[in-house]
């Protein structure tokens, strides 16, 4: 391949700028403006999204302690079960402008539009503005992106640093510039405060590809390696030392760990768990791999090479992921004869391909076999590498379709695309039937005339050019304009309809159509707020106002959004809702865990009274359940053993102690009316019995609280009040 042959690269040495032609920037200003309206439109109907998160958030707005420590509540009895760094744009959202949907969720979007210009300012500077544009694209229309920057998990600020990352190793390649190398060790550490050890994945690839390729001496090489490692290692490092240097007594305990260790989270639950299944204070406790085997992913789904591109996941994020496969391999044999090092612009080009394919095969190929907990959005994190390869990959093999065996490539790949398409779109029941048809025959169509394009004159080839373009992305254009018309809250989130037999959730334990692996609703939870500034209220007295332990629907009549009936109903536009039932709403069971509760006017009213002369102004066993009690009332409220139940925080004598110093007001019930039936039922909702995860914590303060305080019913919920003792 030669700089003649592939006019897409710059025309001096690798990184130069060229001119840039009078379309680029008006393509550029309309790709990054449509981006932030695909991910801004009607972004208040998540409500608060994930409560959990929602309620971190709300807590930091109103003390620094929980800003920097990611605390739950407002009280920091419990962080969170990640690092902060996620959280803290949308803790300063919040405080500048208030607690609402739009404050929580605008830093997310935000978030997307600028991965999608990293993405192009990345891919621009060796394969030029078209090939950009493509990339940009391409990653603006994978649906699990369209759902994840529109959303309130970590995932979306990883996602960004990821990208951010990459970008920052190929600028340090052009000349061995130590300067990038630590900033790509700086966008590291801080992805490891972001979600921890997810951030390291594609370092083996960009390390070796860097100690390797740099146009400079080795022992150069491998010193700057070493100063981006430290960089690293102070940007994620300084916190982890503050956190474990503070003393545990003044500082929240660490959710999601056994010993209020964020070491050990790391590590743990949040680590190695992640891969072999042994997560301790997961839910169902810690065994690895769950039911089902260690080899087989057990609760959470399948592993294997085809996880990716089954169930419901292969709708996330597969629908360009063979075409990128392909375009790898054929990117590398274009430049496999281009020098080692890459002080040209041969050796750049052929840098690229390895940094985007290696990130995006070690990730896939983590997420294909890890045994723990793995859901359908950690996929998001593929979303820039695959985009990147489809723009790079078409780029040189558009250049080189003088060659029947490029030309062959470039179409065969198209032709997979758009069958690739038909299935995907095809596993929805019901969903746009006559869209599979058309993205089946006008890419097939686009695949076959490429060859002979050129023949026609420039009109045909880009008119060829243009229907396979569109073949290619309707698909997944489809599957956003669903996911965006469509509010998402709770725990579990899918981008596009509901797809039966989905296994990106919980498998064989709670998977299936209908089941919590397609947790989508229309509706609210716990309190969600659609949209606008309410100080310290979640819901305005009277709304959502459905029971703790009775189902929460996303249907219309509870809360739910019009159009949306909670089971993929279609929706004005065409476009199916793509929803399915909504959990409990209540305590107890799965969908405490997963949703939380809806809380009553007469509930919130309850809490809000008196709330000042306490530190929380209830208890609540679960993050979920306590979260939509706490964004409802604007009080801090306890999430008696984190996410999960299932973390030994507090302790019965702790809890005990917070009770005689007044510092609680109230303990929310779970839905059991008995000591007894409460701890039959402590294992299944994540609480666990006796030798459960976090030694039965929660069930032994839910068993005082109920043998000791007196009950009331409080609209709908059972409520005990923590200065009312029976005796």
């Amino acid at each position: 391949m030669t700089t003649a042959a592939l006019p897409i690269l710059p025309a001096a040495a690798a990184g130069a700028r060229t001119a840039r032609p009078g379309w680029e920037r008006p393509a550029l200003a309309g790709l990054l403006i449509a981006t932030a309206a695909l991910l801004l439109w009607d972004l208040g109907s998540s409500g608060y999204a994930n409560s959990f998160y929602s309620a971190a958030v709300q807590a930091g707005s109103e003390s620094w302690k929980a800003f920097f420590f990611g605390s739950s509540d407002a009280g920091n009895s419990i962080t969170v079960d990640k690092p902060p760094a996620a959280l803290w744009p949308m803790m300063l959202s919040v405080r500048l402008f208030g607690l609402g949907s739009w404050q929580i969720l605008v830093p997310q979007a935000l978030m997307g539009v600028a991965t999608t210009g990293v993405l192009y300012a990345a891919v621009r500077r060796q394969f030029g503005p078209g090939a950009a544009l493509l990339s940009g694209a391409a990653f603006a229309l994978t649906p699990v992106a369209a759902l994840m920057f529109r959303f309130n998990n970590p995932d979306a600020l990883l996602t960004l640093l990821l990208t951010v990352t990459v970008y920052c190793l190929l600028r340090a390649l052009e000349g061995a510039h130590t300067r990038w190398l630590v900033w790509a060790g700086v966008a590291v550490g801080f992805a490891f405060l972001t979600k921890t050890l997810q951030a390291f994945v594609i370092l083996p690839p960009l390390a070796v590809l860097y100690a390797v390729c740099a146009p400079t001496g080795l022992r150069r090489r491998l010193g700057q390696l070493l100063l981006a490692g430290g960089a690293m290692v102070v940007a994620g490092g300084w916190w982890v030392a503050v956190v474990e240097l503070w003393p545990a007594s003044s500082r929240p305990y660490i959710g999601g760990s056994q010993n209020n260790s964020f070491l050990e989270l790391t590590l743990g639950y949040n680590g190695l768990g992640r891969i072999n299944g042994n997560e301790t204070g997961s839910v169902g406790g810690g065994g690895a791999g769950g039911p089902g085997g260690a080899g087989g992913g057990g609760r959470w789904g399948e592993s294997g090479i085809d996880r990716l591109f089954s169930g419901n996941i292969g709708g996330q994020i597969s629908w360009l992921l063979p075409a990128a496969l392909v375009l790898l391999v054929a990117g590398l044999v274009i430049t496999w004869r281009a020098r080692r090092a890459t002080d040209s612009v041969d050796g750049m080009a052929r840098a690229a391909f390895l940094a985007w394919g290696g990130s995006l095969l070690i990730t896939a190929v983590v997420f294909s076999y890890m045994q723990g907990i793995f859901h359908e959005y950690y996929t998001v994190a593929l979303a820039p590498f695959v985009a990147a390869l489809i723009g790079m990959g078409v780029a040189v093999l558009w250049e080189e379709r003088g060659s029947a065996v490029a030309a062959a490539t470039l179409s065969g790949t198209l032709a997979l695309t758009a069958v690739w398409s038909y299935v995907l779109l095809g596993r929805a029941t019901g969903y746009l039937p006559w869209l599979r048809w058309a993205v089946l025959v006008g890419g097939l169509l686009a695949a076959v005339a490429l060859p002979f394009a050129g023949r026609a004159g420039r009109r045909m080839v880009r008119a060829i050019a243009g229907l396979g373009v569109v073949a290619a992305l309707a698909g997944p254009f489809a599957y956003c304009m669903t996911t965006v018309s469509t509010g998402h809250t709770g725990s579990i989130v899918t981008a596009g309809p509901a797809v039966a037999g989905s296994r990106g959730g919980p498998g064989g334990m709670m998977g299936g159509p209908g089941g919590f692996g397609e947790m989508r609703q229309g509706g609210r939870d716990g309190g969600q707020q659609p949209g606008g500034t309410l100080p310290q209220r979640a819901v305005p007295p009277g709304q959502g106002a459905v029971p703790p332990g009775q189902g929460g629907q996303g249907a219309q009549g509870q809360g739910g959004m019009p159009g949306a009936d909670g089971r993929g109903a279609e929706r004005p536009g065409g476009f199916p809702g793509g929803m399915t039932g909504g959990g409990p709403g209540g305590g107890g069971g799965a969908g405490g865990l997963l949703n939380g509760a809806r809380v009553s006017s007469e509930a919130e009213a309850a809490l809000t009274a008196g709330a000042d002369s306490y530190t929380w102004a209830a208890a609540a066993i679960g993050s979920q359940n306590a979260a939509s009690y706490q964004l409802a009332s604007g009080v801090p409220v306890m999430p008696v053993g984190g996410f999960n139940g299932s973390d030994p925080s507090p302790t019965l004598e702790q809890f005990k102690e917070y009770v005689r110093d007044g510092r609680i007001h109230w303990f929310i019930g779970q839905g059991g009316t008995t000591a007894a039936g409460a701890e039959a039922d402590g294992g299944r909702r994540g609480g666990g019995g006796p030798a459960g995860p976090g030694g039965g914590t929660s069930t032994e303060i839910e068993n005082w609280v109920k043998a000791t305080f007196k009950e009331s019913t409080v609209g709908g919920a059972t409520f005990y009040d923590l200065t009312a003792p029976t005796s």
